[in-house]
């Protein structure tokens, strides 16, 4: 019942976005008949309808976060769905209108995000993420000259949370495996549709006004007015000295002028000559009378800007160091420079989720279900048992040792990462996404380790019935 609802408001919110649309083109405006919706509009409300409104049937759903996650992308695909019903009726404004225009959009992407960060302990914190990771697709409309590709990459960026979504409820929950492939189709439908209407760009109308900012009358200009013509010159001054006089008043002055200059070397012979006693700069008695001797003028001074206060760095907020145990998760957060952190008496319950720690080193001892590390940098972690996965998130040189086993050790959107294994943990999967610099070092007999790279470079060949990826080796 809830799904044929939510399928019913969809459907409904479609009308009223083709009735505004028909309603600001003026009855025809952009190339559409009749006041039609253009065609690409129309194509954009099929994927409304389609992938995005199954996408939030399930979320209903599934309900809690992920409910009003959706609500929140429903907005967002209502807002940019506004801006293509504008583009289908208007011609393409200046840059600075036009940001205006996209205004909508950006805040939507904006407030996913915010969401996802707020609820870092959701458990649902795995969809949360998916979407946060993906929405900045939604932007591909201020992209060019290759929208399609921007939404694929972006797409690509959700596949490590949708994955671990998938695993979690592959053999739990059929709802959230439908969740992600509903949620996945939306950026394959929409990279589709990029590709058949807006190839190298969003697409705006050859006719009718130019796309104006919300408010503003569509003919008044995207640069506003104009700045007034500047007035005429000064009337050029009198040399004679009696402004006024009208016709030949200054003719003896100038005429005597010229005679003077005419003179060519001669013309010096009637300055007088000033002798050293009189010149201040030889003179300092000259200087100190006063009043007594006229001022002596120094010209105009070189700019010089007067100083500026100096600006006081705005205090950067530093939060508190935690350690503590809430429920079954142990927060390590905000640790700086702490190199004898101790996790002991857990259970195999408990989880470990480490956050902004710089470096420190952190130890966890007995046996415990999964480690995350998630933005760290300089972080050193040993441990000895682990029975589900150790993660390592946005991190940045990191050091991570096994003292006795884990099955799954995963890297993703990490520079720097050594991982030290155990002779017990030789079996263990290590999976790495968007990372790079990355180090397995494996024991040897003797107890040293043998330090070997975790390739980042592949190369994919079709074997006529599938793709064949490979890792590569550069040579040099």
């Amino acid at each position: 019942m809830a799904a044929e609802l939510a399928s019913l408001v969809e459907r409904l919110e479609v009308a009223v976005g083709r009735l505004e649309a028909v309603s600001g083109s003026g009855g025809g405006a952009g190339g559409s008949a009749g006041g039609a919706v253009a065609a690409f509009v129309e194509a954009y409300d099929g994927i409304i309808n389609g992938p995005v409104g199954q996408y939030v049937a399930l979320s209903q759903k599934i309900g809690g976060d992920v409910q009003k996650h959706a609500d929140m992308m429903k907005q967002a695909f209502s807002s940019q769905r506004r801006l293509l019903a504008t583009a289908s009726s208007s011609q393409k404004p200046s840059d600075s209108v036009l940001t205006g225009l996209l205004e909508p959009v950006s805040k939507a992407i904006q407030q996913v995000q915010a969401y996802r960060e707020q609820n870092r302990t959701s458990p649902l914190f795995n969809h949360l993420s998916a979407v946060s990771e993906s929405v900045p697709a939604l932007g591909w409309v201020a992209m060019a000259p290759k929208p399609a590709p921007f939404v694929k990459e972006m797409q690509d960026a959700a596949m490590f949370y949708t994955n671990r979504v998938l695993k979690d409820y592959k053999d739990k929950d059929k709802t959230h495996v439908d969740w992600v492939k509903a949620y996945v189709s939306i950026w394959t439908e929409l990279q589709n549709y990029i590709k058949q209407h807006h190839t190298t760009g969003l697409t705006w109308s050859k006719t009718g006004p130019v796309a104006a900012a919300s408010g503003a009358p569509p003919s008044a200009p995207a640069g506003g007015c104009p700045p007034p013509p500047p007035g005429p010159p000064p009337p050029p001054e009198e040399l004679s000295g009696t402004p006024g006089v009208g016709g030949d008043g200054g003719a003896p002055t100038r005429n005597a002028l010229f005679a003077s200059i005419n003179q060519g070397a001669d013309i010096t012979r009637g300055l007088k000559h000033v002798s050293d006693d009189q010149k201040t700069h030889k003179n300092p008695a000259l200087r100190s009378q006063g009043g007594q001797a006229a001022p002596v003028r120094t010209g105009p001074k070189p700019f010089a800007s007067a100083p500026r206060p100096a600006a006081s760095a705005a205090p950067s907020r530093t939060l508190p160091p935690v350690l503590e145990l809430e429920g079954k998760k142990w927060k390590v957060e905000n640790q700086e420079g702490a190199q004898g952190l101790v996790i002991s008496n857990t259970e195999l319950k408990q989880v470990v989720y480490a956050y902004k720690c710089n470096q420190s080193t952190l130890q966890v001892k007995g046996k415990i279900n999964s480690i995350t590390i998630d933005n760290c940098k300089k972080m050193g972690l040993v441990f000895d048992d682990v029975v589900g996965i150790v993660e390592v998130i946005n991190c940045r040189d990191v050091k991570v040792q096994v003292m006795g086993k884990i099955p799954t050790i995963s890297i993703n959107k990490t520079d720097g990462c050594h991982v030290y294994l155990s002779q017990d943990s030789l079996s263990c999967e290590i999976i790495s996404a968007k990372s790079s610099e990355m180090n397995i070092l494996v024991p040897n007999k003797d107890g040293e380790f043998t330090e070997l790279p975790v390739p980042e470079q592949f190369k994919t060949v079709w074997d006529g019935q599938k793709l064949v990826t490979t890792a590569t080796e550069i040579a040099g």
